[in-house]
């Protein structure tokens, strides 16, 4: 007798193969992401820059004004020591005075004020203190002798210049002994000037920016008359008018441009170099290390970029 088998089950159909679906956590596309970047990195451009105007022209300026002024004294001091203060336009061995050389010491007693007096008017050199403009007789000589200081920025030491009254003494120590001047008038912009000096007189006219805080609007003169001997004069080398347009009264210093330029470079790299490693490094690790970079670099580019304010501000 034949056994018949149970024929084979059958097999289910194949199942279709599944259709493609959109990859999930791959990100934005490569174009977003780059756009996201230079987003940031202009964002650090950005915040940098503000925190760095800010600083310079409060906390950090007043600081590195102090610092300027302490090394400038102590550099004052010694060539007062040795004899070879400068006593005009040019050193005891008869080479030109450097932007930022010391030449002088001035204290108004009624302002508390000390400071010591550079060579030169233009921005960068009243970031350390009162300027000599360098085309006037320095004080004490025969002539009407110049200094410039900033109202508010890096010290502010000419903010209460207005206040002085008429009768105010004002003492300036130079290579040649100090001489004094006593306050003759406050002048504004438009107000008469003051008498025409004769031979061997002396005065003294000290310049500031008038105005809201870093919003210069105009400036203030305060004149001065020599009351003690009149001192020799060297030869001037270059007379009265040569000094260009940054060095006179709210004047800009249009060769900042150049590290302004060079040190915004630096700035564009490492906030690039920051978003670029906060993809790798993660947020605290990134803001750790790039955060007194770009402190250093916003610092830097807005120090130059003050250079291009008008001086007395």
């Amino acid at each position: 007798m034949t056994v018949l088998s149970p024929p084979p089950p059958a097999q289910a159909p194949p199942a279709p193969a599944p259709s493609p679906e959109p990859a999930t956590g791959s990100g934005p596309p490569r174009a977003e992401r780059v756009g996201f970047a230079f987003a940031g990195a202009a964002l650090c451009v950005l915040a940098a820059l503000l925190l760095g105007f800010a600083a310079n022209l409060t906390i950090v300026g007043h600081l590195q004004h102090a610092r300027d002024q302490q090394t400038a004294y102590d550099e004052f001091r010694r060539q007062l020591a040795v004899g070879i203060a400068p006593v005009g336009q040019q050193t005891f061995d008869g080479k030109m005075l450097e932007p930022g050389a010391p030449v002088a010491l001035l204290r108004i007693p009624a302002l508390g004020l000390k400071e010591v007096v550079a060579e030169g008017t233009a921005s960068g050199v009243l970031m350390s203190g009162p300027g000599h403009r360098r085309d006037t007789p320095l004080p004490g000589q025969a002539g009407t002798s110049v200094i410039m200081g900033r109202q508010w920025g890096y010290g502010s030491p000419f903010n209460k210049l207005h206040e002085l009254p008429v009768g105010t003494p004002i003492r300036v120590t130079t290579g040649q002994g100090t001489a004094t001047y006593e306050v003759t008038a406050v002048r504004r912009e438009g107000d008469p000037l003051p008498p025409v000096l004769k031979e061997n007189e002396g005065r003294l006219t000290l310049i500031t920016a008038e105005g809201r805080p870093f919003t210069p609007s105009g400036t203030i003169r305060v004149d001065a008359t020599l009351t003690s001997d009149v001192q020799p004069a060297p030869p001037r080398p270059l007379s009265l008018g040569w000094i260009d347009d940054s060095e006179q009264a709210l004047g800009t210093e249009g060769a900042a441009w150049l590290p302004v330029f060079l040190w915004s470079q630096g700035l564009l790299l490492a906030a690039l170099l920051t978003v670029a490693a906060y993809r790798v490094w993660g947020r605290w690790q990134t803001w750790i290390v790039a955060v007194p970079v770009l402190a250093a670099f916003g610092l830097a580019v807005s120090g130059a970029a003050t250079r291009l304010l008008p001086n007395l501000l």
